[in-house]
């Protein structure tokens, strides 16, 4: 296939000698933002006395605390001063944390106050504290509070900002005149520190001015230096304090009732009912100041947020969010390099059943679960004060069995999942510079004949002194055991650039080899390959023309099979985008692909290949400014392909309206849409004179997919909650013409050979999916830690081989269709050691 590629090299010549021209153009006007001449100390004062946090700072400890002000801004520009002013003090004794802010502003018509839901920031103003309680400049705690009382909380890490971390912690605001004060009772239970005597935190603070849509930070953080963590001022005076016993107990018990429908061996459809009560507990325990043990017994997932279904004909499955807490809060350490997938513990049995083969063996599928059920998890983490960090994660799933009946009508059942051991440790040092190196390790292990998979990883960054340029990799080794054999697969990548300033670029060399295979606890989607990526960056981040700020980026990519070495593909990308003096935000982007390319996975079969037309593509998107009642989203896709008369066009129309600071509404309308596509319909195998011949059928199809969504929520106060999420998604795939795959990847017209067919039918593979799903959910936090939740989930899924060509008629046949309701209730009740203690001592 070599004879068919046209030098690329020349094209990333010819990039890169455009990039260089750009940089020498923006190295004479690069303009450096102002930065403080140093790092900002502020002084925490011990207190002896207890404090009532009631957003009141009338106690008179609060006056004689160090008071850290002056803050600069850092959006939409980086550097003025702050011109209402913010003051912030801390206070601190053997138990907790205190801060204390007054914002100043114009008028209190001026302070933004939506209600949101935990960790929802809305449209409203708010203030945020952030420690590096080990002072490493990678890892971090952050908590937010609004005028409106709502808490929101983050942990920091080198793999960004992860809201999904909860702690429990007090808190209170209160308007004041022409300002709003922000009180908070961070206690030490929440936080990990070291053993020293004299503690060295990292600190900031934040304050977002909703109405000018302003952020200003005590110390400064200026965008255009590499990180986040590593731009806090210094916390001091805080001494001998010793972390508390830190234990705490979320019992739960919930009821769950659910009526599903049943499909029968004569093909008809009937309907079950599920009761079930159950109870289970979530464990934290400090091992000792630096480490937790987190875990879970008898997990109860009913009330997680409906999937997002699709119709796939891509070659590769569909990855889901994570929307189970257990593994959204305090994973950032187990999501290093990107090797877990958490949704594979409790997700598809591993013999998940093929319907189509069952019938060709006699079987009819009468039920086939599509998740397993998690018996227990378990995490341990924490970093020691030498930024030593590790992590432990271990989940057990049960045994889960389909249920099938054979032509007699028997019926009996086969195990699909057999009891498997999830794990994953994780040991990441930090370093000085804003570097690191970690080491990660997964491994399944399965009872039983079925195979067992382990993977070893290993990452590291390395910058220099000013953080101003950088090399990072990765590697890693998988390895898969069966009775009689092992498999081994790798891959590793590195890459370097300049990481800071207005000007930056990248380049990235990554292999896969052709037997690299994580996708036991992680995914990956394509392997045997070789890439090279390069790309540039030019951001303005002051003010010109009618723009606030600006963000360019160009790139190449350049791949090769890694074995046999042949050329894959090549794309030429960029992007624009930049944001208004009106608020309003827009960009552009366009790829490129000039030659032609060869996709192996499409095929499904190892050695063959699709030889990809030339193809070019350009979008664009809009948001408005979220500030005022109505705001708009608008993204525009148009990809125009050198074959028959191929080519895509979606758009996407989001439009949000905000009745009042409780109540908001947001509609999301999708429409794809593929003409003359070309993919993959079937395989057979033909026995010739030779030998077996594998006969692959591709078809030209138009696909047509159309998602509407609505999601609401009504906010009774900064406790209490109820929102509504429907969403309808329809996709249909009808094939006018079919062709068999050359071995050349070419499209050849001899498609099913004559007699395939019985009676002269025609081949069809016409799809109509459709799924439904609505989920309400109440919420009400009625202790710190503690919630009653309610959620009702209605979930159709429906597809057909009849194309349904009218949007409403097939609607109308979708909300008809066979459906599962269920109805949740769940009480959970946090305990803490401390607390109980207190009470305890008290009653005494």
């Amino acid at each position: 296939m070599n004879q068919f590629l046209p030098k690329p090299a020349i094209v990333l010549k010819a990039v890169f000698a455009l990039a260089v021209l750009l940089q020498q153009q923006v190295w004479a006007q690069e303009k450096k933002t102002p930065v403080t001449p140093q790092q900002k100390q502020l002084q925490a004062l011990r207190i002896t006395e207890p404090l009532k946090i009631d957003g009141n700072l009338d106690e008179p400890i609060w006056q004689q605390a160090e008071i850290a002000t002056n803050f600069i801004q850092n959006r939409p520009n980086p550097g003025p001063p702050e011109v209402h002013p913010t003051q912030v003090r801390i206070l601190y004794d053997d138990d907790a944390i205190y801060i204390g802010a007054i914002m100043q502003d114009v008028s209190q018509d001026s302070i933004l106050k939506q209600l949101g839901k935990r960790d929802d920031f809305g449209n409203t103003d708010f203030f945020g504290v952030f420690f590096d309680t080990y002072n490493d400049q990678i890892n971090g705690f952050g908590f937010f509070l609004t005028p409106a009382g709502v808490q929101l909380d983050a942990r920091y890490s080198s793999n960004g900002e992860d809201f999904s971390w909860n702690a429990v912690w007090e808190s209170n605001a209160s308007l004041q005149g022409n300002a709003w004060v922000a009180e908070m009772k961070i206690p030490y239970s929440a936080l990990r520190f070291s053993s020293k005597p004299e503690q060295l935190w990292g600190i900031n603070f934040m304050r977002n001015r909703q109405s000018t849509r302003q952020g200003y930070f005590w110390n400064h953080v200026d965008p255009a230096i590499n990180g986040f963590v590593n731009q806090w001022g210094k916390l001091t005076g805080i001494n001998n304090v010793e972390a508390p016993l830190r234990l705490s107990l979320t019992p739960y018990v919930s009821g769950y009732v659910e009526k599903y429908p049943v499909r029968n061996g004569d093909g008809s459809t009937s309907y079950d009912e599920n009761f079930n009560f159950s109870g289970g507990m979530d464990v934290k325990y400090g091992i000792n100041d630096a480490f937790t043990l987190d875990m879970t017994l008898i997990p109860d997932f009913s009330q997680v947020q409906s999937d997002n279904q699709v119709l796939n004909l891509s070659p590769f499955e569909v990855q889901f969010n994570e929307n189970r807490p257990f593994f959204m809060e305090g994973t950032e350490l187990f999501n290093k390099g990107g090797f877990l997938y958490s949704r594979r513990i409790g997700g598809r049995p591993v013999n998940f059943l093929n319907a189509r083969k069952e019938r060709e063996q006699g079987n009819t599928v009468i039920e086939n679960p599509r998740e397993t059920k998690m018996l227990n998890g378990t995490k341990i983490s924490g970093r020691t004060q030498s930024g030593l960090g590790i992590g432990i994660f271990n989940a057990v799933v049960g045994r889960q069995y389909a249920t099938l009946e054979d032509s007699e009508g028997n019926q009996f059942r086969k195990e699909t999942q057999p009891l498997t051991n999830y794990n994953i440790a994780v040991f990441d040092q930090s370093l000085k510079n804003n570097s690191y190196v970690t080491l990660v390790n997964t491994n399944v292990t399965r009872q039983g004949s079925t195979y067992d998979a382990n993977l070893t990883g290993l990452l590291f960054r390395v910058a220099n002194k000013g953080n101003k340029y950088a090399v990072n990799g990765t590697a890693a080794l998988s390895q898969q055991y069966f009775s009689d054999d092992t498999r081994l697969g790798h891959m590793y990548s590195i890459g370097a650039g300049k990481v800071s300033g207005n000007f930056q670029y990248r380049y990235t060399h990554s292999v896969k080899s052709d037997t690299y295979d994580p996708n036991d606890l992680g995914i990956n989607f394509i392997r045997n390959s070789v890439d090279e990526d390069v790309n540039f960056r030019y951001n303005i981040f002051q003010p010109f023309w009618k723009l606030l700020n600006m963000n360019t980026q160009l790139g190449a990519q350049y791949s090769r099979r890694y074995k046999p070495d042949d050329f894959q593909n090549f794309v030429i990308y960029g992007r624009v985008s930049g944001t208004f003096k009106n608020f309003m935000s827009a960009g552009t982007f366009f790829n490129l692909e000039p030659v032609k390319t060869y996709d192996f996975f499409e095929p499904r079969v190892e050695g063959r290949y699709y030889a990809f037309p030339t193809n070019r593509s350009i979008g664009g998107w809009l948001s408005t400014d979220y500030r005022k009642k109505l705001a708009l989203d608008i993204e525009l896709n148009y990809r125009d392909f050198d074959e028959y008369d191929r080519r895509n066009f979606s758009y996407f129309i989001a439009p949000r309206y905000r009745v009042n600071d409780k109540l908001s509404f947001v509609y999301s309308l999708s429409r794809n849409i593929r003409l003359d596509d070309i993919g993959y319909a079937n395989h057979f195998t033909d026995q010739t004179e030779t030998g077996i011949v594998h006969r692959i059928i591709f078809g030209k199809r138009d696909v047509k997919t159309i998602t509407n969504s609505l999601s609401s929520s009504y906010i009774f106060n900064n406790k209490m909650s109820l929102s509504l999420r429907a969403r309808h998604y329809w996709s249909k795939a009808e094939y006018n013409r079919f062709f068999q795959l050359g071995r050349s990847g070419e499209l050849m017209a001899d498609a099913y050979p004559e007699g395939y067919f019985a009676d002269n039918q025609k081949p069809t593979h016409n799809i109509n999916f459709n799924t439904f799903n609505i989920d309400m959910v109440y919420s009400w936090w009625f202790a710190p830690g503690s919630e009653i939740s309610i959620v009702w989930k209605n979930s159709i899924l429906e597809s057909q081989g009849d194309i349904v060509p009218r949007y409403h008629k097939n609607f109308s046949n979708t909300i008809t269709g066979p459906q599962t309701n269920s109805l949740s209730v769940k009480v959970l009740y946090f305990i803490d050691y401390q607390m109980l203690k207190k009470r305890v001592f008290k009653a005494s």
